[in-house]
């Protein structure tokens, strides 16, 4: 069992910043891949990023290349967002997630999920 808690959320004005973190406890063994998405309200689940258990693959939602960067700290079993020129429409509760297969994009392909934190930017 693992388990993933988020934080780092919070309220912004448009352009400004925020770094998620993401901690996973229990049995996470290794070579599992991070992964980040949102749900705004209304909206289905959005894939984000996600990052190798090694650093060498990782891959981005369009929107978000150049202003989003997903890496981790395998030693402290931590994966961060750091999110610059945040917009109002980024505005979501963002989830990380842990896989073991791959560096897969859909949610059903990520087995464990953290609790969510609420990222607000006003305009």
């Amino acid at each position: 069992q693992v388990q993933l808690v988020e934080s780092g959320g919070g309220l912004v004005q448009a352009g400004g910043s925020l770094r998620l973190s993401c901690a996973a406890s229990g049995r996470t063994g290794n070579s599992y891949t991070m992964g980040w998405f949102r749900q705004a309200p209304g909206k289905e689940r959005e894939f984000l990023a996600a990052l190798s258990w090694s650093g060498d693959i990782t891959t981005y939602l369009d929107s978000v290349k150049g202003r989003f960067t997903i890496s981790r700290d395998n030693a402290k079993n931590t994966v961060y967002l750091q999110m610059n020129s945040l917009k109002p429409e980024d505005t979501a509760v963002y989830y990380c997630a842990a896989g073991f297969s791959g560096v897969p994009v859909q949610a059903d392909r990520y087995n464990y999920w953290g609790q969510g934190t609420q990222v607000t930017v006003s305009s």
